[in-house]
């Protein structure tokens, strides 16, 4: 594949990964990538919107949050149109290449900053590892994969890019109701995480949904999730990357983290016995016990077949399968790595934070 058509495929696969969480951001990392060079350029304020202005007091009222307050931050909200533009339902039909995906975050500048992360926070990644039960390298994928190690957290005005997504969310995508109901969930969230902080909501900067910080938390998951994992007595997930690794470490302990299970095997197939369809049905949701999984045909190494939970069978596709060397890849996955995907939906980012954090941790080994 020559440079222009992996650029392509990359971006591509960023319009195609799934949304994520609604505990968490609102997109693929490789989006918010891609966002973090957009020039934002400001439309309207939402002062002028009489039907925005006459949802601030109901909003106002489930926050219990003072109405003229309220009135006044979103009234100075601006509508972004490149916000709009990055939220709008992937191009149909366009193949996914992990190979491609892969290459953009296991690369040896993320990796060297993951190293010099690791070891400026070393005792902060030991100390979550023992408190929440896991390991520092899912950690340090996280955050790598995320934000480049605090270099690229965003540079959308969150009040802004919440607005937008809550009163200007794309018709054109297949879940706009679902959708635009969540973000101005998320828009009151951020305003009380303000309010009760004493912060001015005007002043943060993040992703163009609305994530913040070094780990992307949204304004829910800040509240839910984020721990003083510095001790100062505030948490701060924008300018401590200490709390950040608390915070991502207690957010994978809400969602069931097993402390001592991997979250991949290596597997094959028998072609006398496999039935492929039936393995993928469940999609990443671990669903098979391990005879199951053998029976329709999956094979595990010897160290896999210890494993005691459900089993997912994961594919990764590599572009046009038509095309030779296109073939997918696959891994077993466990309950972690379904865990993983509870930060973003997509499996393509559960590899690569996977395979960030094992790099970093490989080129750490003297």
């Amino acid at each position: 594949m020559n440079y222009l058509s992996s650029l392509r495929c990359v971006l591509l696969l960023a319009l195609s990964c799934a949304l994520c969480s609604p505990g968490h951001a609102a997109s693929g990392a490789t989006r918010k990538k891609a966002a973090a060079r957009v020039a934002v350029i400001s439309g309207p304020a939402y002062a002028k919107r009489a039907d925005v202005m006459a949802q601030v007091a109901d909003m106002a009222r489930r926050r219990d949050l003072d109405a003229r307050w309220v009135r006044k931050i979103v009234g100075q909200a601006h509508y972004i149109p490149s916000v709009v533009r990055l939220m709008a339902p992937p191009p149909r039909g366009v193949a996914k290449n992990w190979r491609a995906y892969r290459e953009r975050f296991i690369e040896p500048l993320r990796i060297q900053a993951g190293v010099n992360f690791w070891q400026t926070h070393a005792q902060a990644l030991e100390r979550a590892e023992s408190v929440y039960g896991v390991p520092a390298e899912i950690i340090v994928g996280i955050i790598g994969v995320e934000t480049f190690y605090g270099q690229q957290t965003g540079s959308y005005r969150v009040l802004d890019a919440l607005a937008t997504l809550a009163f200007d969310f794309p018709l054109a995508h297949p879940r706009a109701a679902e959708r635009s109901a969540y973000f101005k969930s998320e828009l009151e969230q951020f305003l009380l995480l303000n309010r009760r902080a004493g912060t001015d909501p005007r002043a943060e900067k993040g992703s163009y949904a609305g994530a913040m910080g070094w780990a992307q938390f949204m304004p829910s998951s800040w509240l839910l999730y984020a721990v003083d994992f510095d001790g100062d007595g505030a948490i701060d997930l924008i300018h401590s990357p200490v709390d950040a690794i608390g915070s991502v470490a207690n957010y994978f302990k809400a969602f069931n983290w097993k402390g001592g299970m991997v979250a991949t095997y290596p597997v094959h197939f028998d072609a006398a016995t496999l039935d492929l369809d039936a393995l993928l049905a469940p999609d990443i949701l671990p669903s098979f016990s391990l005879a199951r999984f053998r029976a329709l045909g999956a094979v595990l190494e010897d160290a896999a077949l210890q494993h005691s939970g459900p089993l997912a069978l994961i594919e990764l596709q590599n572009g046009d399968a038509a095309l030779d060397g296109n073939a997918p890849s696959y891994v077993a996955g466990t309950e972690n790595f379904y865990a993983i995907t509870r930060y973003n939906w997509s499996s393509y980012y559960a590899m690569a934070v996977l395979e960030l954090g094992r790099a970093v941790a490989a080129a750490r080994s003297p």
